[in-house]
């Protein structure tokens, strides 16, 4: 009987002790060396560095107080970004330090090193003696971890001339200089608030700064280089040089060139090329290991996110011991620093400006494209917006605007898809050809300005803007755009056959480009062209029909490559040949060539 009391009681207390913390009953048991370092270790990942305290005698208390241990430990591993710390036992003999290696990652790759620990027996269990070579080897308490960056060169994107499109460039740093402001300037730092569209608390957060001295410049915000070569109307007009003017009439205020990333070509092209911006937290988790530090940009959109991993490299990184003096006591692990790679795209930077201006003041896409070896030389979205302004500082009052905008400034328009209207009538009358259910000669009824197939189709007419004299064959049709020809192609055609074909012509696929777009159509989710009018709709490019630009660009190469698509690309290539391939070529179910129209 006393025997099972014992025993109850013994098991009380156990349940009591685990409710009342599971670190003391982790440690009432007699342990091994091993496991006692073990334990530590994986302390140092979960951040229980008060834990990892308890592990230590009282010999190493009295080195290090509480606070100073957790403050230091904190700092240091934290600092590299410790993570995935394992350790392995090298050997644990009796009266003996025990021998181990440690590996881990860190911000500046995997750190591997061996070391010692030696440990006191106080109660039966056994205690870490501790000092701050327990943390790495040659560690000594004047000494200080230090983590180092070095940022690799993100690389550039030309056009196909070498003309830049994002890249490096001179913006107007604009700063104060302390000893020049006057001594009352909370009105001069909220009118510099006004003109740069910051807030007065960053500027003052900037100038409370510990490195900043009298004579420093402390910068607050770039703005796009003014150029020195405007002409004296260019100057009057503007509003950049305005605005400079303006701010350096504060005192204090001193604007000097600094290097950026920059885009020449602003909003003509921001929707192709995109911008960058400061890696988040979440993104430099789903890029460990790739290159990216807390102070790395990336692309966020265009071309600079399509092409993110070869612009950026990899950044340098290098985690030393400091000695007392100052000087570089032993490099623990670095990675080399990777510069980008320098992307030059097949663009023609002078036809993306000029189509831009041409439908600036429209809702419009637009794309040119070489048709026998597949360049795309301008792929244009309007309106657009100015990139820079990401790279400048792009404040809440602007992104607003930006997204309140009707137009849409920040849609891009070339990777949608869109009712084709009148560019669609070529590709039917080449269906037409090559199937052999339409003759380039055959006339298919005098052109009238309404025209509806039989009372069937109730009310329902097909216009046309145009009539003309002369047979209404292909050449006319295409003359003067007639819907009405086109729509009676379209039945003529059938159904199934244009289905086919459009199918064959890449419609509900993938189109093979870097750049993702949206994918053609000529159904919608009930499936199908429709009814019979909705199917004669189609043949002038309504209905159901959907396409995007590029893909009506690379349809069109057909007609200059005996019927086979060309491949769309983005890259430039010295020796640029026509790729083929992208879909099957117009078919002719009858043998016998396609008549050139």
């Amino acid at each position: 009987m006393k025997k099972k009391v014992i025993i109850s009681v013994g098991i009380a207390a156990l349940v009591v002790v685990a409710a009342g913390g599971a670190f003391w009953f982790r440690y009432t048991h007699s342990q091994t060396r091993a496991q006692v370092l073990t334990d530590y270790m994986q302390d140092i990942e979960k951040g229980k560095y008060k834990q990892m305290y308890e592990l230590l005698d009282e010999q190493s208390k009295a080195y290090v107080d509480q606070e100073t241990f957790i403050e230091r430990n904190q700092n240091i591993y934290e600092g590299i970004e410790a993570a995935d710390i394992k350790v392995s036992i090298l050997s644990d003999e009796k009266n003996k330090a025990l021998k181990y290696e440690t590996s881990m990652e860190t911000v500046a790759g995997t750190l591997t090193f061996q070391n010692q620990a030696s440990f006191s027996k106080e109660g039966g269990k056994y205690y870490l003696q501790w000092d701050d070579s327990i943390i790495f080897p040659d560690l000594l308490r004047t000494d200080k971890v230090r983590v180092s960056a070095e940022a690799a060169h993100r690389g550039n994107i030309f056009d196909r001339e070498g003309s830049l499109l994002a890249g490096d460039g001179q913006v107007s740093s604009v700063g104060l200089v302390p000893e020049k402001m006057r001594e009352d300037s909370a009105a001069d730092l909220k009118r510099l608030a006004e003109l740069l569209d910051v807030s007065t608390e960053s500027i003052q957060k900037k100038l409370d700064a510990g490195w900043v001295t009298k004579g420093s410049f402390v910068p607050v915000k770039s703005l796009k280089k003014v150029s020195p070569l405007m002409s004296a109307e260019e100057a009057a007009q503007s509003q950049e040089l305005a605005l400079q003017n303006q701010l350096l009439e504060i005192p204090g205020v001193m604007i000097s060139d600094a290097e950026d990333r920059v885009y020449p070509l602003g909003e003509k092209a921001s929707l192709l090329v995109g911008y960058i911006q400061s890696i988040s937290a979440e993104e430099l988790k789903e890029r460990s290991g790739k290159g990216y530090t807390a102070q790395s940009r990336l692309g966020k959109s265009g071309l600079e996110s399509l092409y993110e991993e070869r612009l950026h490299g990899a950044d340098g990184c290098k985690i030393w011991i400091q000695d007392e003096a100052g000087e570089n006591k032993e490099i623990l692990v670095s990675r080399e620093v990777k510069d980008g790679e320098d992307i030059i795209t097949t663009i023609d930077s002078n036809l993306q400006t000029m189509l831009y201006e041409a439908y600036a003041g429209d809702q419009a896409a637009s794309v040119a494209m070489n048709p026998y070896t597949g360049e795309i030389l301008a792929l244009v979205s309007a309106p657009g917006y100015d990139d820079n302004d990401f790279i400048l500082g792009m404040s809440e009052k602007k992104w607003k605007e930006l997204n309140d905008d009707e137009r849409q400034p920040m849609y891009n328009r070339f990777r949608a898809s869109w009712v084709p209207g009148s560019a669609l009538k070529p590709i039917i009358g080449g269906i037409g050809l090559s199937t052999g259910t339409l003759g380039a000669d055959e006339d298919l009824g005098p052109a009238v300005s309404s025209w509806k197939k039989d009372d069937s189709w109730g009310n329902y007419e097909i216009t046309t803007l145009h009539t003309y004299e002369g047979p209404s064959n292909l050449e006319n049709a295409l003359i003067y755009s007639d819907n009405i020809y086109f729509a009676k192609a379209v039945l003529k055609i059938g159904q199934d056959t244009l289905t086919e074909q459009l199918n064959r012509l890449g419609f509900g696929t993938d189109i093979p480009f870097d750049i993702v777009m949206k994918k053609s159509q000529y159904e919608n989710d009930s499936g199908g062209l429709g009814d019979e009018i909705t199917l004669a709709d189609s043949g002038y490019g309504q209905g159901r029909m959907l396409v995007n630009p590029l893909h009506m660009a690379g349809i069109y190469t057909a007609f200059v490559n005996d019927g086979k698509m060309i491949r769309p690309r983005l890259e430039y290539e010295k020796e640029q040949q026509g790729e083929p391939g992208w879909k099957m070529h117009l078919h002719r179910k009858q043998p016998g060539p396609c008549r050139k129209i």
